[in-house]
């Protein structure tokens, strides 16, 4: 049996003279997950601060946490550790009911506050130039936390967000989502109680959304923490809480399952808010007239790429495909970030800003470059250096090897090693791998930058059926468990036909046919079916 946790009793609070809250109760036992639904100034926010403890003080009631706390250095703890030893101090754990806005409780209601995480409505409270784990690791100094072992307790958390892969992204450059996923795991850094989340998915995408509500119900799970959650969208509520109560005006009008609280909201009079949508889309490389062209002694004016307008969705395993001389490496090289356009615009997405490749500085291409991964036909190893320090040496580490060693092993999963045979290979060098698993090794060189966008030259070059069968497992593998977006340039028609999502095929630097492997590629073998739309020989 649950033992309790919180009771809210009838709980006021009047601001500018206009009362806000009305008389709220309700109860929670340790674990419970409690939803709060309403129209927007119904009181959602005003009463999460008030659980939290930030000011200004209720008028009137109180907010009495269960729980229980160390007489010797003043621990708070969940009431079911009554009885126990305190595991900061070995002090005896008692039971304790705190008020927390009651003045001269010792210093409990701050104490409490430490173990009580809150998640805002559309604020991310992040330190936006610095890297994801150095962001939980701040949050786990400001808590005091041991030092010894900091940055693998920070590893830790953001595994347990599902953010391993982006470890070491700056802040800024992240989505909306992965950033909530970075405030929830500074957040879980306290170890809290309770985890107070409003509006934690509002500006989402469905997707993304559905994952941090996975993420939230697990963390209360694990812990034994519980939740209370806001929101106006009514499968939030559904989908992560275990009991409802509907605020209207500042007063509880009704309490009860989840379902059916939610049946009785949507029949309320009056027009039901939605919630304003995050700009952006699924793409997250845009091409509008690109062209590239060059002064050749032999050729005269190469046109190379010639006004390419094409979009890559996130996630998505887009196909360059044409015969030499068609302009598909260049393009991609225009892509990389390698080599500028003549003219044109060709745009990617970092996090939530569209990034401009065609303009210099560490705002526009500078700022994009280190998110993008190229992955040449003609890659390299450093052959007297383990696989380990091949990996390694590719990001300059400067945490502590145990770190290196956890990513090293988590890239080299993603391109599709077994758990068995990889800590065997991080001790190899690359003249006892195969050619397959050297590929390998190179493209997981590749993800433990941390890319958005991994751009491959030609993959599979002259490899054998088995081990184009390797390459392609490993580049379905880090795009199912990273989320990669992969443009694979090639030759290799049933290679490309077997993997992409969708075919550009390029002919005199134009793109002549884009669309699912196919149709494209439905007639021939090396080029799709002539027509209308083909393209002339480039001038020279």
């Amino acid at each position: 049996m649950k033992s309790p946790f919180l009771s809210v009793e009838d709980i006021s609070l009047d601001l500018d003279g206009k009362r806000v809250l009305d008389h709220v109760s309700f109860r929670m036992k340790e674990g419970d997950v409690l939803g709060i639904i309403g129209r927007s100034g119904a009181g959602k926010t005003v009463l999460m601060h008030l659980i939290r403890g930030i000011d200004p003080p209720p008028s009137s009631g109180r907010i009495l946490f269960h729980v229980s706390s160390c007489d010797r250095c003043g621990r708070v703890d969940l009431r079911s550790f009554a009885g126990s030893r305190c595991p900061s101090c070995s002090g005896p754990m008692v039971p304790a009911d705190i008020d927390l806005w009651e003045e001269g409780s010792n210093g409990a209601g701050e104490r409490l506050r430490e173990r009580t995480a809150i998640m805002f409505q559309r604020t991310f409270g992040l330190y936006g130039n610095d890297r994801v784990i150095e962001n939980v690791i701040r949050a786990l100094d400001d808590i005091g936390y041991s030092s010894d072992d900091v940055v693998s307790r920070a590893a830790d958390l953001v595994d347990r967000v599902r953010l391993s892969h982006r470890m070491m992204h700056i802040a800024r450059d992240l989505s909306g989502g992965e950033k909530q996923r970075v405030v929830l795991a500074r957040q879980l850094a306290r170890d809290p109680l309770l985890l107070l989340a409003d509006e934690p998915t509002g500006t989402l995408d469905p997707d993304t959304a559905g994952l941090v509500h996975d993420l939230l119900l697990s963390a209360t799970r694990t812990g034994r923490m519980g939740m209370i959650v806001t929101s106006h969208f009514t499968n939030v509520i559904e989908s992560l809480a275990d009991r409802t109560i509907l605020l209207s005006e500042g007063r509880v009008v009704d309490e009860g399952k989840p379902r059916e609280i939610i049946s009785r909201f949507m029949i309320q009079p009056g027009e039901i808010e939605t919630p304003v949508k995050e700009a952006g889309g699924k793409t997250i490389l845009s091409a509008r007239d690109v062209s590239k062209k060059y002064l050749s002694v032999d050729r005269g004016v190469v046109r190379a790429v010639q006004e390419v307008t094409f979009e890559v969705g996130e996630g998505e395993i887009f196909g360059l495909v044409g015969q030499s001389g068609a302009g598909k490496t260049t393009l991609s090289r225009i892509a990389g970030g390698i080599i500028e356009p003549t003219s044109g615009e060709l745009l990617i997405r970092i996090g939530d800003d569209w990034v401009d490749m065609t303009k210099p500085g560490i705002e526009n291409r500078g700022r994009a470059k280190p998110y993008i991964g190229f992955l040449h036909q003609e890659y390299d190893l450093y052959p007297h250096h383990t696989v380990l320090d091949n990996l390694t040496d590719a990001i300059g580490l400067q945490y502590p090897r145990e770190l290196g060693i956890r990513m090293a092993s988590l890239c080299l999963r993603m391109a599709g090693f077994g758990e068995a045979a990889m800590q065997d290979l991080l001790h190899k060098m690359p003249g006892q791998l195969s050619e397959g698993e050297r590929h390998r090794v190179a493209l997981a060189q590749v993800l433990i930058r941390e890319p958005r966008l991994v751009i491959l030259d030609e993959p599979t070059g002259t490899m054998d059926p088995l081990t184009k069968l390797e390459v392609r497992d490993s580049i379905l593998h880090a795009r199912k468990e990273m989320g990669e977006t992969f443009v694979i340039v090639s030759h290799d028609i049933a290679f490309v036909k077997d993997i992409c999502d969708r075919v550009a095929f390029m002919r005199g630097g134009k793109i002549v046919k884009v669309g699912p492997p196919g149709e494209v590629l439905e007639d021939s073998d090396t080029e799709p079916s002539r027509g209308k739309n083909q393209a002339a020989a480039p001038e020279t």
